[in-house]
């Protein structure tokens, strides 16, 4: 028992708070906070109302929102730590859950683990969590999505518009980021300096994570392409995802 009690003692010593990945809990004054909920809100009540109504259509969009869902809470587990700006490098995932549930199911989806994150891993937070998920969820797969598109107007490959859609997704994130920290944290500092200077924190791990990303969309999608036939959902309900082309 006193071997018991020493070692609860010095964990409690040693402890160190954990970094948080995403937008750290209290970074964000209470306004921001509360603006960033405010500006997410229509974005997660638009997805909620996309997932009933595709659901309707085909009970299987639901099991795949679900599927969806676990692999960005996965995907956006893997932190790299930034220390000088109180976040995380990490991948999002949501461009590739963008391409395959659309981008209002992915604002749902990404609410889900960013909220599971906060309460059981200590990353991100449940004040920052407007914040967070209008970066990922909402900027992420919105961006995603629209460079997915015209990528494929354009008559782009299917594969590199894949990539092009994890590439925007990522960058994405945290450029929209970087503008909710030199928002509310500037200070003596003029905005733009402070957008500057979380830019070139985030760059070293941010810009090769992006590029990782985006070559994983794009293998992904297009595996899933080729093997399964999903019924109208996400980018497939356009017919611009065509199994022939890939094929050849």
């Amino acid at each position: 028992m006193l071997q018991q009690h020493f070692v609860l003692f010095a964990t409690l010593i040693v402890a160190t708070p954990a970094l948080a990945m995403h937008i750290t809990e209290g970074i964000l004054p209470a306004p921001w906070a509360g603006f960033w909920f405010l500006l997410a809100a229509p974005f997660f009540l638009w997805g909620l109302r996309d997932i009933t109504l595709k659901s309707q259509k085909d009970l299987r969009y639901k099991s795949l929102v679900a599927l969806v869902g676990a692999a960005v809470f996965i995907i956006s587990c893997m932190p790299v730590p930034v220390p000088v700006v109180g976040s995380c490098s990490h991948p999002a995932g949501t461009g590739f859950a963008a391409l395959l549930i659309g981008p209002a199911a992915t604002v749902v989806v990404s609410s889900i683990a960013l909220t599971l994150q906060a309460l059981f891993l200590a990353h991100g937070g449940l004040t920052t969590l407007g914040a967070n998920l209008f970066s990922m969820g909402i900027a992420g797969a919105f961006v995603s999505y629209g460079v997915f598109i015209l990528s494929r107007r354009l008559r782009v490959p299917l594969f590199w518009a894949a990539f092009a859609a994890g590439l925007t997704a990522d960058w994405a994130t945290y450029a929209l980021t970087s503008v909710e920290l030199a928002s509310a944290l500037q200070g003596e500092k003029s905005f733009f300096q402070l957008f500057t200077a979380i830019l070139i924190a985030f760059s070293p791990t941010q810009l090769p994570l992006g590029i990782l990303e985006g070559f994983l969309t794009a293998i992904g999608y297009r595996f899933l392409v080729t093997r399964l036939q999903l019924p109208g959902l996400g980018t497939w309900d356009k017919g611009l995802a065509v199994r022939n082309e890939v094929a050849q």
